[in-house]
């Protein structure tokens, strides 16, 4: 993602809320331990090694390295394509008892998008898949229209009968357009107070507004964020500063706020991508609970 000033939502200035303003740094690093151990809802599997990016083909081995790492501290894993390798996430999950949100990456070419839908129904058809996520961001990014998206859902829906399928963008596309959000049984939103530029010390009031703005647009279906997080490097956006204490801190927050309130959240990411940076600056490769290399952050 990336800000867009039409969706920065308006804070009261009495509502901000934290649970780690003023604890000490060795309680902090103590609750981030702590969490980590205990596992959280989910994490976005990042797939790419260092040198690598989408449309590299990844191997089976690969991913069930990372998977094994993040195994012991999560229930649910997330990825975002079901080709290149991608394929391999939800397999190896389930066969290390994690439950799998899978989602089929839609864009702007259309022969890509039919495998993409297919490998999707497949994988689900083998048992591989708890909820299909149909598409991520392709309103934000504008490479479908609604009503080429739509085909794509009602498809997915009535090859899945039994599987709630959804549809992944940020929060505030399912006020926006209610046709796609009465289609999907699941409300998939992304919220990231950092693109609008919110400072961290508003950033869990913010959060839970972009959260209840999606659930009411929901009208009583499950909502679940798909994805939020805090980068630990690179450019600040207006008020929103990417530090190590801001995204560990960002990262207790997040968890306990979905641990007390029952909000299952996916957290992203699981480990830092480099090739990221093309797309969002330096600020992009940045946003794992575990480095590029695979060690643990924040410790």
């Amino acid at each position: 993602m990336s800000y867009r000033k039409d969706h920065v939502l308006s804070l009261k200035p009495d509502s901000q809320s934290s649970y780690v303003e003023g604890e000490s740094e060795e309680v902090l690093k103590d609750l981030f331990a702590e969490i980590l151990a205990n596992g959280v809802h989910g994490f976005c599997f990042s797939l790419y090694e260092d040198g690598q990016k989408p449309g590299d083909i990844i191997s089976e081995a690969q991913v069930r390295r990372r998977m094994e790492i993040l195994k012991p501290h999560m229930k649910w894993v997330r990825s975002f394509s079901c080709t290149e390798g991608n394929e391999f996430i939800p397999k190896v999950a389930k066969e290390l008892g994690i439950k799998t949100l899978v989602g089929a990456w839609l864009g702007n070419d259309d022969e890509i998008n039919q495998r993409e839908i297919e490998g999707l129904i497949q994988l689900a058809k083998d048992g591989y898949v708890d909820i299909a996520a149909v598409g991520n961001e392709v309103m934000y990014r504008k490479d479908l229209t609604e009503e080429q998206l739509l085909v794509f859902i009602k498809k997915v829906k009535a090859e899945l009968p039994g599987i709630p399928v959804g549809y992944v963008d940020a929060y505030y596309e399912f006020s926006h357009r209610p046709a796609v959000t009465e289609l999907c049984d699941v409300i998939l939103c992304n919220c990231y107070p950092f693109w609008e530029g919110c400072p961290f010390e508003n950033s869990l009031d913010y959060m839970k507004q972009m959260y209840y703005q999606a659930k009411d647009a929901g009208n009583g279906k499950e909502v679940i964020i798909t994805e939020t997080g805090w980068p630990s490097q690179g450019e600040n956006l207006r008020g929103a500063y990417p530090s190590e204490k801001s995204a560990r801190d960002y990262f207790i927050n997040t968890q306990l706020w979905s641990a007390n309130d029952a909000i299952p959240v996916f957290y992203f990411s699981s480990f830092d991508e480099s090739w990221k940076v093309g797309a969002e600056g330096i600020v992009g490769a940045y946003w794992g609970i575990w480095d590029k290399n695979e060690k643990l952050k924040f410790q």
